[in-house]
């Protein structure tokens, strides 16, 4: 399997390929505008990936994935066709781009990778970037939805009540619901039967993820990497790393759970368990 990684040297040599798309990301917990420091630096040629616009406007759920015909129609507006290869990053190093990059594999497109390291490393090696609004020409994509790879509440729930491997992506102190949950009304704690790998535990401090040696050593004991998983976390954003994490590992087909603890803690027929 192509490695869903690619480093800054290797996409730097990349640059000027007519198919090559690259996306910003970012997404900010606080609710900070990520666009505006965008359009003050960004990669060259990138464009912008609203998360939050394109997403299910119809559930008061944070970010949940579009129709695919809504996500065609924004891919589309951004100039990223069905043939380009995309490479998604964000401002942060690895965080928020991993969730644009398991979106576009929902809606059938491989030819999408992950920058290592992102905005940060690509600038501290004096890399090239540019400023301002883009303008990209309008494209076709032809999305092809993959519900395997999306988990909704019933699902998990039948998978925790089935044995099946649940990764929550939260820290240890909210798993164990020794800290609050950063959204309102939500309760503390977990799903029964699940299993907690931080995901700043795949990452390094630099920002960049951890090596697939590295990785491995992070699951043992955790899980069985060699056994289907679904991700989740606060949002269904930082499950994504776990899955870009077992991608890298062989698992594409890693779920990620769309909800996550934004629907479950807050849903009264959940069962949440401390500790």
């Amino acid at each position: 399997m192509t490695d869903p990684l690619i480093s800054t040297e290797a996409l730097a040599r990349e640059l000027g390929d007519p198919r090559l798309r690259l996306v910003d990301a970012t997404w900010f917990l606080d609710g900070s505008d990520a666009r505006a420091p965008f359009l003050k630096e960004r990669l060259p040629g990138a464009v912008f990936f609203d998360m939050d616009a394109v997403a299910d406007r119809a559930t008061d759920l944070p970010h949940m994935l579009p129709s695919p015909e809504a996500f065609a129609g924004a891919a589309g507006a951004l100039g990223i066709g069905s043939d380009d290869r995309v490479v998604v990053y964000d401002q942060i190093g690895v965080r928020s781009a991993p969730r644009v990059w398991w979106t576009f594999r929902v809606f059938g497109h491989d030819q999408v990778r992950v920058l290592d390291g992102g905005l940060p490393k690509w600038r501290a090696e004096g890399r090239p970037t540019e400023s301002g609004e883009p303008t990209p020409s309008p494209a076709r994509f032809e999305p092809r939805f993959r519900p395997e790879l999306v988990r909704d509440f019933e699902a998990v729930r039948r998978e925790l009540a089935q044995g099946g491997q649940v990764l929550d992506a939260r820290s240890a102190e909210r798993f164990r619901g020794e800290a609050p949950e950063p959204r309102p009304g939500l309760r503390s704690g977990h799903m029964p039967g699940a299993k907690n790998l931080p995901f700043l535990e795949v990452l390094n401090p630099d920002g960049t993820m951890k090596s697939a040696e590295d990785l491995r050593a992070a699951l043992a004991g955790v899980i069985d990497a060699q056994r289907p998983v679904t991700a989740t976390c606060g949002s269904g954003l930082t499950a994504a790393i776990l899955a870009l994490a077992l991608a890298r590992l062989g698992r594409p087909d890693a779920a990620v759970y769309d909800g996550s603890w934004a629907e479950w803690g807050g849903r009264a027929d959940a069962e949440v368990v401390t500790g």
